[in-house]
């Protein structure tokens, strides 16, 4: 299934995309399950597709999209994690994956403005997989990591780099607000076979920045799950980003930002493509 969530009739709600419309399950469906969290909570996937099929069809036009998973309890973050951008950045190779915490409040939707903050001229894209975890768990084996996954999307880590460089933390330039976009929608995972044969590519106004395979992760998605559930619980719904390739705009020669009336997009093989436009906020 492709997932997402939107607002329907004003109100938030989520379905199953299918040809371009929206297969919106019965509102006695969304009124056990306020959200596609409390649906990865209950292990309602299935559930969720039966109601959808029985659901109202709507329009592209009739809904407005939000962020896949627009309340996650956890997003973290993985940094340094294709060795493209390792070396781009000239860091030292760790034997453990670089981890960072957003906020909620930072991710946006497909179709969004994502907004520069003015007295910044350092905004920085950052194409990447992200993953949701649909069964929680601690401790977790890497054997055993992809049962613990519902699905895949796109995100883009965008950065507000002379603010992340402020100091040695990333905090403050990983997490104005709706400077995420994660989307268009989810992926479920038994519709992805096999996730290292993914493709991803980065656009900005149509040219290429960045393009890598998913097998060239350093810290693999069972890796990451096994290393990052020994110190947190994971639960369903949690989102976790794995990092992203060579190519940003802060390490090209000479270096290269969004701007205003950019485009950017974030394209991953059967994700779907994450399209975005630059304005700046005031």
């Amino acid at each position: 299934m492709r997932l997402a969530s939107f607002v329907f009739e004003g109100q938030p709600a989520y379905g199953v995309v299918e040809d371009g419309h929206y297969r919106v399950p019965p509102a006695a469906f969304r009124a056990r399950f306020a959200d596609l969290t409390a649906v990865l909570r209950a292990g309602a996937l299935d559930e969720l597709r039966t109601a959808a099929a029985e659901g109202e069809r709507v329009a592209a036009e009739a809904v407005q999209l939000l962020p896949v998973i627009p309340n996650p309890g956890k997003l973290i973050c993985v940094g340094l994690n294709y060795k493209t951008h390792v070396a781009e950045t000239k860091r030292a190779d760790s034997d453990y994956p670089s981890l960072f915490l957003r906020f909620n409040d930072t991710l946006a939707a497909h179709g969004d403005a994502v907004l520069r903050p003015a007295f910044s001229e350092r905004f920085d894209w950052e194409g990447e997989l992200a993953f949701v975890i649909g069964k929680g768990g601690r401790h977790i084996p890497k054997a055993q990591a992809f049962e613990h996954i519902a699905g895949y999307a796109c995100f883009n880590d965008v950065s507000v780099r002379d603010w992340q460089r402020h100091t040695h933390q990333f905090t403050p330039g990983k997490n104005f607000p709706g400077t995420a976009p994660f989307g268009p929608y989810l992926v479920t995972r038994d519709e992805v076979p096999d996730v290292t044969a993914l493709t991803l590519e980065t656009r900005v106004n149509g040219q290429v920045m960045q393009h890598a395979g998913i097998s060239d992760l350093i810290f693999d998605i069972p890796v990451l799950v096994e290393y990052i559930s020994r110190f947190t619980p994971l639960s369903p719904g949690d989102v976790i980003a794995t990092g992203t390739p060579g190519g940003v705009g802060d390490r090209r020669e000479p270096p290269l930002y969004m701007k205003d009336g950019d485009t950017v997009e974030v394209e991953i093989t059967g994700l779907g493509v994450l399209r975005n436009r630059i304005g700046t906020a005031h």
